[in-house]
Formats: C-alpha cells, sequence, structure tokens
C-alpha cells in the first residue's frame, strides 16, 4: 500500500514514539500488530487509547515486557502469542482486549474463537469486551473468559467530531453513507444492493466508501480512505447506514454517531447497544424506506439523542481495569 508523504511520516512517528520505550521502561505494555491507516476498528481505537494514556504521562511500550512494566494489554488475536507468553512476567497484570466472536462473525468456523480463548485461559487476569452482545454470545458458545467487563468503543475526538458537518434540510436529497474496510459478505453488501435497485433516487443520495464485492448501479463508491478524510465524508451526509451481522461493536458506526449522523441499522451484534436511542433498527433491507422516513421526520429529536461515550471516559475505564489510575 503507498502512502503520502505526510500520512507515512505520521504513521512512523507514532509507530516510533511507541516503540521508542523498548528501551527503558513502562508503565504499560500493548501486545497489537498495528497496520499502516487506512485500517480497520482495532487499530483506530488503541491509537486513540495510546494518545489518552500518554496525556497522562504514562509510558507505553508495543509488543515487549520491560523490568518495569506494570501492565500489558493485549488485544483480541492481533499479536504475537509465543512472544507474549515467552515474556510473561508474574509482575504485570494481563488483560485481554476481545471482541467477535470471529467465527460468527465471518460466517465461518476457523477456530479463531477458540484459539483466543485458550489465550485467554493461560495469558490474561482480566478481560474486556467491546459489547454485551460479544460477551453473551461467548457466553452461549461456552466460553467463560477471565473476570469479564464491558466496556464499549469510542472514536478519536479530534477527527470524529461535529464540527463544521453539514446542515440537515428537507428541501434537498437526502445523504446516505455506509462504510466497511472488509468486503466479507455479512457487511451488508445484499442490503446495500437491495437498496441499490429500490430506493427512490429522486429523494436520496448513497455513498458507500471501503471494499464490496457487489457493484452498483446507483450508490458512490469510495475506496478505503484515512481516517481524516472518511469524518469529513460523514460530516457531508446526514444519516448513516449499517447492515453488517453480527458485528460486535462496529468502530465505523461509533465514529459516524461521534460525526453527528442518526444511524439505520440492522438489528443483529452490538448495534443496538451502540445506537441507543439514536437511529432504528431494521430486520430486512425492505423496511429501511420507511424508516428513513422515520429519520426524516424528526431529524433533530434522533440527532439529540446520540450519547456514546468519549474516548477520555472509555480510556479511563480501561485504565482502571489495567490498575493504571
Amino acid at each position: 500500500m503507498k502512502l503520502g508523504i505526510k500520512t507515512a511520516w505520521d504513521f512512523l512517528s507514532t509507530e516510533l514514539s511507541m516503540l521508542g520505550s523498548r528501551f527503558s521502561t513502562a508503565d504499560l505494555s500493548i501486545f497489537h500488530e498495528f497496520d499502516p491507516p487506512p485500517a480497520g476498528g482495532g487499530h483506530q481505537f488503541l491509537r486513540a487509547f495510546v494518545e489518552q494514556a500518554k496525556a497522562r504521562n504514562l509510558k507505553i511500550e508495543n509488543n515487549t515486557i520491560s523490568r518495569l512494566t506494570r501492565a500489558c494489554l493485549f488485544n483480541s488475536f492481533n499479536f504475537n502469542g509465543k512472544r507474549l507468553l515467552r515474556m510473561k512476567r508474574n509482575s504485570v497484570l494481563y488483560v485481554h482486549r476481545v471482541d467477535g466472536p470471529v467465527d460468527v462473525y465471518r460466517g465461518r468456523d476457523d477456530g479463531v474463537d477458540r484459539g483466543i480463548f485458550t489465550v485467554n485461559q493461560k495469558i490474561a487476569d482480566k478481560t474486556i469486551f467491546q459489547s454485551r452482545y460479544s460477551l453473551e454470545k461467548h457466553l452461549e458458545l461456552g466460553m467463560q473468559f477471565q473476570e469479564p467487563i464491558v466496556i464499549l468503543n469510542a472514536a478519536d475526538p479530534k477527527i470524529f467530531h461535529s464540527r463544521g458537518r453539514v446542515t440537515f434540510s428537507n428541501n434537498r436529497k437526502l445523504r446516505l453513507i455506509a462504510a466497511s474496510w472488509s468486503d466479507n459478505i455479512n457487511k451488508g453488501a445484499s442490503a446495500y444492493q437491495w437498496l441499490d435497485e429500490h430506493l427512490d433516487w429522486h429523494r436520496f443520495e448513497f455513498t458507500f466508501v471501503g471494499r464490496s464485492k457487489v457493484t452498483f448501479k446507483n450508490i458512490r463508491v469510495i475506496p478505503p480512505v484515512d481516517s481524516v478524510c472518511l469524518a469529513d465524508l460523514l460530516r457531508e451526509h446526514d444519516v448513516y447506514i449499517t447492515a453488517s451481522k453480527n458485528d460486535p461493536c462496529s468502530n465505523s458506526l461509533v465514529e459516524a454517531l461521534s460525526c453527528g449522523l442518526p444511524a439505520v441499522y440492522l438489528q443483529s451484534g452490538g448495534h443496538p447497544e451502540i445506537v441507543n436511542q439514536a437511529g432504528v433498527g431494521f430486520e430486512s433491507a425492505e423496511q429501511i424506506p420507511e424508516l428513513l422516513d422515520q429519520i426524516v421526520e424528526s431529524y433533530d429529536a434522533f440527532q439529540s439523542r446520540i450519547s456514546n461515550p468519549s474516548i477520555q471516559e472509555v480510556s479511563e475505564k480501561y485504565l482502571k481495569v489495567l490498575e493504571l489510575l
């Protein structure tokens, strides 16, 4: 993937800043393999969390355990488990950040969830789930993780905010947007295809940002973009639509709400917990046009009910679980 000069430098600076503490001691180690942007929700959230931890003067290291490391946060399965086991110290508190169930989310059993659970039992002292749905679904599958607690995700407020967003108006087309970096069929392609074929395009505009195996006739498609560009796009639209199935805690949904967009969402996964009263849910794509009418009729009311937690609140909860506050 080619990055622009500024983007590449920003990414490299962030990584070097984290890695530089390897040669000293640190309060917190994060075991996670960061990818350059644009990347998935886990990367975005953890970058924002690292900034919040650093703002509290905590020293952070990445994928290593130093002599005086106090706590370690390791993310799902996106880390070197053998390395973490090899470096494990009894003096360190280990907290596992878990999403999924991944196999349910992907729609096939690759043994990923069983692997995550096995690592959790070997290493974790505590577990952070990103939604109540995720915790309960794992329990249904017979997986009791170590000392579970639910903490919803939050977006980086420097990027995802509602300042300067487009003003809603009934005197123009309603601007809809959806985003997904994955082209997994469970990300909602069939629902978006139905909308592409059935929406009244005299009343609506629809932008899809990301990857999709479906070729649309009316929906505008924009390839994956970095967070700053995505936030700008979100603020240019009125309503966020997500049709992903079994999504434990959609980061793109959190980001859209943070940019001031009410949501129309599939009644699945963690969507209802995240949106709460700031949108409406559907069981089938055929219901979406009527739900959009509801949003239009009470747009200000739906928008005023956006209440997702701030990154400061979420980070404080994480740091308390990590016993660093």
